[in-house]
């Protein structure tokens, strides 16, 4: 059964409802070399809003700054029927030790910065972006709950942190009493499935609503790679670098390839585009709430919107799951082997309803 942006679905453990595709703002602005110019981020917003979406992501540092600006802008009118959800963590200020990190400090400067290129009173859903490995995970949830009870941020939620950092936080919020995580943004595509081992099952324990980014893989599932670019290049003279940024980073690889051939082979078959059929599989992850899409053009927006329609076959998914397959390790692999069932339960089948 087709999807579409206001089929709404509550994030992870509370009432809030959002739409099941996430508009990414990443792509607002130049500064980083690739993106849309305000006029086709107007488009891009608008194009999203007036199709039932609400849930719009951003970050203090996306593109220097423009991309909270450039939504604050775009939602000024409105504010109160949309879901902005910000982070914060990345520095701000080259040179200056607390403009980064998920410390008091900065945490109170970027949410009053945001509020104002947001021009809001309020933001949705904050998260912390990048774990940072020296502020104590009590001064973090006391710092979010302050900011919840201030009524300056309504939701929490965290980014790119380990699950067993993200479990022990949800533990001490509930002991405490201090304002609940409700979601996880975390890095989940049919070529890095490493999610699969801790994060996914963690965030279905601990309530947390997944919203995956680079769901296509920094492009990879696009097809637009090829073996060729087993090389990595130089862009060509006005061409956008993301391509060999990407590449660079390792992002294309056999492996990678070959899941790319099944997604487009699956494509095919579908009647879809591959982008389509890459979002849609993150999609049919019960753990996933919203995927974040991100484009530089409106042409790319509706194309991937087109991922609320796609239906796959038993086959397709079988194909598609045994091409991305990864180890879980230990002790995922350990456990679910026959003999530790067979020593635990003793030989008796013992089915579990959650």
């Amino acid at each position: 059964m087709s999807l579409t942006l206001d089929t709404y679905r509550l994030l992870g453990r509370s009432g809030l409802r959002v739409s099941p595709l996430a508009l990414g703002t990443a792509t607002f602005g130049t500064e980083w070399g690739w993106g849309a110019e305000e006029d086709d981020a107007r488009t891009l917003f608008d194009t999203y809003v007036e199709r039932g979406g609400n849930f719009i992501d951003t970050a203090a540092t996306y593109t220097g700054g423009t991309a909270e600006r450039m939504v604050g802008a775009f939602a000024r009118d409105r504010r109160e029927s949309l879901v902005l959800a910000t982070k914060y963590t990345t520095s701000r200020r080259p040179g200056d030790p607390n403009s980064g990190g998920a410390h008091r400090k900065n945490l109170f400067a970027s949410v009053e910065t945001s509020l104002r290129r947001l021009e809001t009173d309020y933001i949705d859903v904050l998260f912390l972006h990048v774990w940072d490995f020296t502020t104590p995970v009590e001064e973090i949830l006391r710092g979010l709950d302050d900011l919840v009870r201030q009524g300056k941020v309504l939701y929490v939620a965290m980014s790119n942190a380990p699950a067993w950092e993200i479990s022990r936080m949800q533990a001490i919020a509930d002991l405490r009493g201090w304002s609940p995580l409700v979601a996880l943004q975390i890095e989940y595509s049919l070529i890095n499935r490493g999610a699969d081992r801790d994060l996914i099952p963690m965030a279905r324990a601990m309530g947390l609503g997944v919203t995956p980014f680079s769901a296509l893989g920094g492009g990879v599932l696009t097809g637009k790679y090829s073996r060729a670019d087993l090389a990595p290049a130089d862009a060509a003279p006005g061409e956008s670098n993301r391509k060999s940024f990407n590449a660079a980073l390792g992002m294309v690889t056999e492996r990678t390839l070959a899941i790319a051939d099944a997604v487009r082979e699956t494509a095919a078959e579908a009647g879809h585009t591959a982008a389509q059929v890459a979002l849609a599989w993150t999609l049919r992850n019960p753990a996933v709430t919203a995927p974040v899409i991100g484009a530089r053009t409106p042409e790319q927006l509706v194309a991937n919107l087109g991922a609320l329609d796609v239906e796959f076959t038993a086959e397709q998914l079988a194909r598609l799951e045994a091409v991305s397959a990864i180890e879980l390790g230990y002790p995922h692999d350990v456990l679910a082997g026959e003999h530790l069932r067979t020593v635990t339960t003793g030989g008796l089948t013992i089915e579990a309803r959650r």
